[in-house]
């Protein structure tokens, strides 16, 4: 007789990293901004009416898509919204990747993508990052069922020109090529604007990362009419109303708050040059970042032991156990203070 625990689903989940409660830990481990969101955006939100929370939230979003819209030089019907850039994705790898041929992507990257595909059946191919850990065009060039690249990656932080993606996608009109660029405001340039040159691309961005509204959870993606329809058809076949009110309004004070978000972006960056170039005194080797985070390593040193050290020492940074990286650490950037707590305590431990 079947049991019913034998047909409950069994999978390997993704791991996000901790998300401690004490307030006197530095954060650096999850990517998220270290600065507040923009006053508009707390402007909005204490003027939301909390009688308009009985109702569904804005089913079309028209306005905020409209926002968006000018990233891609579009218009609002080639903006799809969506409870994160984890739920657009996940949701784009349901719509798209139907084939039996396998999707593809790298051996080291975002390590939700191999997650969906466990989920929805998707069979899938890592493709190995060169030893340089940055992706060869040419390895995309076969036979394959959709190509997923995030630019920059994650967790090396390696912008790919987006000369590169083109020739990919150029190389690849029967397959949707996904660009994950959750990270491109810290470096590069966006392809979101190629959406009206190719029909077969996806660009997937969020507002967790440059936009300093990782709680509100959304994200949104550019595409083709065609694509953006196909995508609210299976969307709506799960949940209609997936960004909140409150969301929306922060979402919209933030598009429209341009001084800020340049502000916030280009201290990150500065901060960036900085933390790599005093880390290099120290003996690390940093790969080339145009992401809010660093992939670090020192030859003498064990990027575990390290990790371990400054989690007792109430520094959270990223450590991941696999093959080929796992003598590196991820480290986010924070405020210029919190990175100069991350170097002293760096530089306590090399003594």
């Amino acid at each position: 007789m079947e049991d019913w625990r034998s047909n409950i689903r069994s999978i390997a989940p993704y791991v996000p990293g901790e998300q401690p409660k004490d307030r006197d830990i530095i954060k650096l481990n999850t990517n998220e901004s270290p600065y507040p969101p923009s006053p508009m955006v707390k402007k909005a939100l204490r003027d939301l009416d909390t009688d308009t929370l009985r109702l569904y939230p804005d089913f079309v979003c028209s306005k905020l898509k409209r926002l968006l819209a000018e990233q891609c030089r579009g218009e609002e019907d080639e903006v799809f919204l969506g409870n994160g850039s984890d739920e657009v994705l996940a949701l784009s790898f349901m719509t798209f990747f139907n084939s039996k041929k396998p999707v593809l992507f790298p051996d080291i990257t975002y390590s939700f993508y191999d997650v969906w595909c466990s989920l929805f059946g998707i069979d899938y191919k890592r493709v190995p990052l060169g030893d340089d850990f940055r992706i060869k065009k040419e390895d995309y060039f076969g036979e394959n069922g959709g190509i997923v690249i995030a630019n920059p990656n994650a967790p090396t932080a390696i912008y790919m020109e987006n000369g590169d993606i083109e020739d990919i996608i150029n190389k690849n009109s029967s397959s949707i090529i996904i660009v994950d660029e959750a990270y491109i405001d810290f470096g590069g340039q966006s392809i979101a604007p190629l959406i009206h040159k190719y029909d077969n691309l996806v660009v997937v961005r969020t507002y967790s990362k440059s936009r300093d509204l990782a709680g509100i959870r959304l994200g949104y993606a550019f595409a083709s009419r065609p694509l953006i329809r196909a995508l609210e058809a299976v969307k709506n076949s799960f949940n209609s109303y997936t960004v909140s009110t409150a969301s929306r309004l922060a979402a919209e004070a933030a598009a429209e708050d341009t001084d800020y978000f340049e502000m916030c972006r280009k201290k990150i960056i500065k901060t960036r040059e900085n933390t790599v170039r005093e880390l290099e005194e120290l003996g690390f080797e940093t790969l080339p970042s145009s992401a809010n985070f660093i992939f670090t390593t020192h030859k003498d040193i064990r990027a575990e032991e390290l990790f371990n050290y400054l989690k007792e020492n109430k520094i959270y940074v990223r450590y991941f156990k696999k093959p080929r990286i796992d003598n590196y650490l991820r480290i986010t950037i924070g405020t210029e203070e919190q990175m100069r707590a991350l170097l002293d305590a760096v530089r306590r431990y090399l003594r």
